[in-house]
């Protein structure tokens, strides 16, 4: 889940299903995917600290965003029945799903608009950080799919290279995660022994995420968890 993150975003589509398949309830094993996968979000932007060179300005920047909507997320699922959460994850899987099929159209079409419109000097607007907020709200609520939401919004209103606003990506989901676990840690609905070997596991898989990321296409690992996580959701309309 972790490796998949730092390659394209998706990581929750392994880890809640592997967590429901515990028995554990759908809003303990959604709070404990976040829980356990925040060192892979760690993990990888310590990778990824060559591409983050220079952006201290815009981290700062979009950290406010970041930390209201990653807020705002935590207490709205908090709040959330967990009968109710399980009746719409479902469909919040084929969403993350529909995000992670479209990511490859999604960054050749963001690659198309940096190449084809003039230079401009980089500047955070209102847009980037409205965009960054509501995708902070969807991560912090459920997860999956945060990074191409985040990658969509980077890309198609700030000008940078591909690699650092992947990046840039990752810090922000650390940062709305790490507010969300805050929260949720409160909550005392933490199932901690799998919130361990997720932690555990998750930093060796940000961390070597990033390496495959920088080498590799990930079209391949990309439709596996596709398919992995609209057969999820079809098994839980079923059962549901």
């Amino acid at each position: 889940a972790a490796t998949l993150n730092a390659l394209a975003g998706g990581g929750t589509l392994v880890s809640f299903p592997a967590l429901l398949a515990t028995g554990t309830d759908a809003v303990t094993a959604n709070i404990t995917s976040s829980v356990g996968l925040i060192s892979g979000y760690a993990g990888g932007s310590v990778a990824y600290r060559r591409e983050l060179s220079g952006q201290r300005t815009r981290v700062r920047a979009l950290g406010v965003a970041s930390v209201l909507g990653g807020i705002a997320g935590a207490l709205l699922l908090l709040v959330t029945p967990v009968a109710s959460f399980r009746a719409v994850v479902p469909y919040l899987i084929l969403l993350a799903c529909l995000l992670l099929a479209a990511q490859n159209r999604l960054a050749a079409w963001v690659a198309t608009r940096r190449a084809t419109r003039p230079p401009a000097h980089i500047e955070i607007t209102l847009g980037v950080q409205v965009g960054v907020f509501l995708s902070a709200i969807y991560g912090s609520y459920f997860g999956a799919g945060l990074g191409v939401m985040l990658l969509g919004v980077l890309g198609t209103l700030l000008d940078d290279d591909l690699q650092r606003l992947n990046a840039l990506k990752g810090v922000l989901s650390l940062v709305i995660n790490a507010v969300g676990v805050v929260v949720f840690v409160s909550s005392a609905r933490v199932a901690w022994v799998y919130a361990a070997v997720l932690a555990v596991s998750a930093y060796v898989g940000g961390t070597a995420g990033v390496a495959v990321a920088r080498r590799l296409p990930v079209s391949v690992l990309r439709a596996c968890v596709v398919a992995l996580g609209v057969s999820v959701s079809v098994v839980l309309l079923v059962t549901s």
